[in-house]
């Protein structure tokens, strides 16, 4: 039977050690394909959120279920079966430097047990649509910081996650390298995939129109496609499509 929604919050809570709430009585639920933007000041609580999504936190109260599974109750043994699932692209990349770019995509390819060949194929396709035909081999520390970016957002999509989750992903970004990593989030998601992605960027949200989950205060509010806070930290320029 099919999975109607991939993540649901049930009034979640998360503080760090004994300080005060970063994340209060958080409620929602994501249908499997859907597409949601993230925002809020920074320090709303954007990476906290993403965190408990991908696993690295356990909420403080409350339940989420990922895959109509409750977290708590995923054991050790299932949990690198539930996050091959998730494809993660981190603020701060998370590259292995002595890998080169091709090395570090198919680390998850590998992981999975897939063939070389087939490895090969779909990594090399993959960089050369990012724009990185040229730099197969180069290792993270000789690329830029927008060409690190688009070896972590191929290395978190290679696998064709069931759920992408990215922290400002075209923050290093120029505006036309950002729409085209925008497409491949959009064609993923046309594939099935349920994409969540945090930003600051208003004129991105929209060139994309997807529904925005917006943080502040730690609470978070769901609104509808067009719905634009009146905010001066977002950035309001539309890049061109």
């Amino acid at each position: 039977m099919a999975v109607s929604h991939v993540i649901e919050f049930d009034a979640v809570g998360l503080r760090y050690g004994q300080g005060a709430e970063v994340l209060k009585d958080i409620s929602f639920a994501l249908p499997a394909g859907s597409f949601h933007f993230l925002t809020g000041e920074s320090g709303a609580g954007k990476t906290s959120l993403l965190s408990l999504l991908y696993l690295a936190q356990s909420p403080t109260r409350g339940h989420v279920k990922l895959f109509e599974k409750a977290v708590r109750s995923i054991g050790r043994d299932d949990l690198p079966e539930i996050r091959r699932k998730i494809g993660v692209v981190f603020q701060d990349f998370r590259l292995l430097d002595h890998l080169s770019a091709v090395d570090n995509v198919a680390l998850p390819l590998r992981v999975a047990g897939y063939d070389e060949d087939e490895i090969q194929k779909r990594v090399v396709e993959l960089l050369m649509w990012v724009g990185l035909g040229a730099h197969l081999n180069a290792r993270p520390p000789t690329l830029s910081g927008g060409q690190k970016q688009s070896v972590a957002i191929a290395r978190a999509v290679i696998n064709r996650p069931q759920i992408l989750l990215a922290d400002e992903p075209t923050g290093n970004m120029d505006d036309k390298s950002a729409v085209r990593l925008m497409r491949l989030f959009v064609e993923l998601n046309r594939r099935g995939t349920t994409v969540v992605i945090a930003t600051h960027n208003e004129g991105l949200i929209r060139a994309f129109p997807y529904p925005r989950m917006h943080l502040s205060n730690g609470r978070l509010t769901v609104y509808p496609v067009g719905y634009s806070p009146d905010q001066p930290y977002l950035r309001t320029e539309a890049p061109n499509v």
